[in-house]
């Protein structure tokens, strides 16, 4: 990599305020807010709107749609469509 070109990359704190769940990784994204975390050192923190600890899909509370339910009702309203189309 050629220097002077990159952002630096570095040890961030990535905050999921909803959840209540903090994770330290490394990211050339800074935060203005800076915490202590549970090494005793002070990082950036970024605090975002949604991680895998509330996110639907990674918490099991995704909601499964019902398609057969659907693409009957649309056949019962519109009719099934005949022919070789």
């Amino acid at each position: 990599m050629k220097p002077g070109i990159h952002p630096p990359y570095g040890p961030v704190v990535f905050r999921d305020r909803a959840a209540g769940y903090a994770f330290l990784t490394r990211s050339t994204a800074t935060g203005d807010k800076i915490v202590v975390w549970e090494d005793g050192n002070t990082y950036p923190v970024i605090d975002v709107e949604i991680s895998s600890a509330s996110h639907p899909f990674y918490t099991g509370t995704a909601r499964v749609l019902d398609t057969a339910g659907r693409v009957e009702r649309f056949e019962r309203r519109y009719g099934k469509r005949g022919g070789g189309r």
